[in-house]
């Protein structure tokens, strides 16, 4: 199988980069799963993007900036929020339903925490989706683009890997799991990875099941850096419940007036900083966490009954009835909530275009690092980065004088492997993974708890990679040996940072250094 241009993940930056390059070769789309299981489709809140005659990119620069903490790199927030209002009007032209204000064509803006101004496009409270539905519909009608469900992404093929130690190191293709378990040979001119963040690193997480770092992992052991993968973003306001419910409350609640609540309804982020619930995220979310501690309780409380009845059925009809399904009624009782893994700020370190250091390979949206973030992602900037990637993306790869050296690619060797007979260790790994990360590098972390965490880690890799390579290969052993290598990233590039920043807060470095750097870590050289 032979693509001109394969990308894997089917969320808004792998959906658009395949119309952008599907009139000028055959595309392959990729997703372990169905196309609707990616971060994208759990997007409630929208997309940013300056829409409004009192707002302006200067503004939206400034919000995006002081939320990063001295970290984004600005001229890569200079370009990606200058293409945000000529997106969501492309999306909206595309027939993304947003919504508008009564009776006119107008967009209805609505505000989230960390911004100064009504600049959040949205559909109703499943913006994701909406986009997410949109984009594909345009790509399943597309001749050229070839749709493969249900197909696990083992590993990239790479020059370097195959002994070619001439020139430099170039993508060549992926091995794929297929449905029925066979591994396939997948050659490729260029290969791009939208395979969106790793939320199930943690035990609460706002992400889908496939959110397990795929594309950070395959990318690392091609040899590409990673950057910044200390800071990750803890939703503040993800639904607590015992049957362990991923659902999140959008920030947009808070930016239309729900409040945070203890169980004796006493209102308590004024406490922690001057704007209150509309704080940037990581402060909201410590001061939930340091509640919680600090009364001994699981949870707190999302109060949003100031918004009123109306406004609650015409703007969240989505949350309302999820909520109602598992018994809560958000419009005449508060809801119970706990901080949860959200979002990747960091990953595999790229320019705005999705360019790694080995040719012909790309990573984009979540999954790279392009300095857009800094130290903590302003609320609904994420799907824009998606977009601006995808399109810068394909661009680029247009315009390269990149010729592919055609060579015969081996076929994956499973000889020698035992049948499995048992898979308790793949659920152990699993639990311990990301109870480790819970427990150990969540929202507050120390040096302790760092060295423990490694250790820990340690043990659990040797042991996953004793099993891959004795037994056949399956997309739960995939998964659990990508976790566990971003998981340990992220405990690396935590020790490297010896302050506090944004998303990364540390007992034992609780001060801000007046010099900001990114934390980058080099894989060993193949």
């Amino acid at each position: 199988m032979t693509f001109d241009f394969l990308i894997i993940g089917s969320g808004a930056a792998g959906l658009l980069t395949a119309l952008r390059l599907a009139d000028h070769g055959q595309v392959g789309i990729v997703n372990k799963g169905d196309f609707n299981m990616s971060n994208t489709y759990q997007a409630q809140g929208g997309i940013a993007g300056v829409m409004d005659g009192e707002d302006s990119y200067d503004a939206h620069i400034q919000d995006t900036l002081k939320a990063g903490v001295g970290l984004c790199h600005e001229d890569v927030v200079r370009e990606i929020v200058a293409q945000g209002g000529a997106f969501i009007q492309e999306l909206k032209n595309l027939g993304t339903p947003f919504d508008t204000l009564v009776d006119t064509d107008t967009l209805h803006l609505t505000r989230e925490g960390g911004h100064s101004a009504r600049r959040i496009a949205h559909a109703k409270d499943a913006t994701g989706r909406a986009i997410g539905e949109t984009l594909l519909n345009h790509v399943l009608a597309h001749p050229n683009i070839h749709c493969l469900n249900k197909h696990m992404a083992i590993d990239v093929i790479t020059s370097r890997r195959l002994g070619r130690h001439g020139g430099s190191n170039q993508c060549l293709g992926v091995y794929l799991l297929t449905p029925d378990n066979h591994i396939i040979t997948v050659a490729a001119t260029h290969t791009i990875l939208a395979t969106g963040g790793a939320g199930k690193v943690y035990h609460y997480t706002s992400n889908p099941h496939a959110a397990t770092g795929d594309g950070i992992a395959m990318a690392w052991r091609a040899g590409c850096p990673v950057m910044n993968l200390e800071f990750i973003q803890f939703h503040p306001t993800c639904l607590f419940h015992p049957g362990g419910s991923t659902m999140l409350l959008s920030e947009a609640l808070r930016g239309e007036g729900a409040i945070l609540v203890d169980a004796q309804q006493r209102r308590f982020a004024f406490d922690y900083h001057e704007s209150g619930e509309l704080a940037p995220r990581d402060i909201v979310a410590r001061a939930i966490d340091h509640e919680m501690k600090k009364q001994g309780k699981d949870c707190m409380f999302l109060d949003a009954r100031p918004i009123g009845k109306a406004t609650i059925q015409a703007h969240f009809p989505n949350i309302m009835q999820r909520l109602l399904d598992v018994g809560i009624d958000m419009i005449n009782e508060p809801v119970p909530i706990v901080p949860a893994s959200h979002y990747l700020c960091g990953g595999v370190k790229t320019d705005v275009a999705g360019r790694t250091t080995i040719d012909a390979l790309y990573v984009i949206g979540e999954s790279a690092a392009t300095g857009l973030h800094g130290a903590n992602r302003l609320a609904s900037n994420s799907l824009l980065e998606c977009l601006v990637m995808a399109d810068y993306c394909a661009k680029a790869i247009l315009a390269s004088s990149h010729d592919c050296t055609r060579m015969a690619l081996p076929e994956w060797d499973d000889s020698g492997l035992s049948p499995e007979t048992e898979r308790i260790q793949i659920k152990q790994n699993w639990d311990e993974i990301r109870l480790t990360m819970s427990n150990y590098v969540g929202i507050v972390r120390s040096d302790e708890w760092l060295r423990r965490a490694r250790r820990r880690l340690r043990v659990i890799h040797d042991e996953i990679a004793s099993y891959y390579w004795h037994y056949p290969i399956s997309r739960d052993l995939i998964e659990l040996r990508n976790l566990s290598i971003v998981a340990d990233l992220i405990v690396r590039s935590a020790q490297q940072r010896q302050e506090s920043r944004g998303l990364h807060y540390s007992k034992d470095h609780p001060k801000t250094l007046k010099h900001a750097g990114d934390t980058v870590l080099w894989p060993e050289q193949l």
